[in-house]
């Protein structure tokens, strides 16, 4: 009948089953039919014969309207995704030479996007000889953990990385 619609379910003509447990629109069972009478039935309804599970024995064919499941199995799958949330990774960067004032700005961001649902990469930078001073960065990054203790979990812990230190937090778990 409807050709167009194949991409997924095998239906009408193309359903090659000797024999199929036929189900009707409303759900009740007709029984065991060849395939050639369970599609005429479809036919004659003005419906499609869609093979619903083929594990079975025999398989297991329904009368729909196969245009209008499909519509409502995509919508379905819109729902599901709409209902995901990604998750991604934001970075805050700093120096570890850095004002109150400054840090208190890194920190509102940083309980910000943890509070999205976001995880934070937190970045110190060093450059030239304050590489020597890496003990430093630590604490700050150590001080920032514990400054988001109610928000945030530490989820990677300070590691250097060339000429920075990182550590990752995300959102502490309800």
């Amino acid at each position: 009948m409807k050709k167009k619609y194949q991409n997924r379910h095998i239906i009408n003509e193309n359903i090659k089953y000797p024999k199929v447990r036929l189900i009707d629109v409303p759900g009740t069972q007709l029984g065991i039919y060849s395939s050639n009478e369970a599609l005429k039935i479809a036919v004659n309804k003005g419906l499609d014969l869609v093979v619903i599970s083929d594990k079975s024995e025999p398989p297991v064919c329904r009368i729909i309207d196969y245009g209008k499941y499909k519509f409502s199995q995509e919508k379905k799958a819109k729902e599901t995704k709409k209902k995901q949330h990604n998750t991604s990774i934001k970075e805050v960067k700093m120096r570890y030479k850095i004002e109150e004032h400054d840090y208190k700005v890194r920190l509102n961001q940083t309980s910000r996007f943890l509070q999205t649902g976001d995880k934070v990469k937190v970045t110190i930078i060093l450059r030239g000889r304050e590489i020597q001073h890496a003990n430093l960065a630590v604490e700050l990054l150590k001080k920032m953990a514990n400054d988001l203790q109610g928000i945030a979990e530490i989820q990677q812990h300070p590691s250097r990385d060339g000429k920075n230190l990182t550590m990752v937090l995300s959102g502490q778990k309800k």
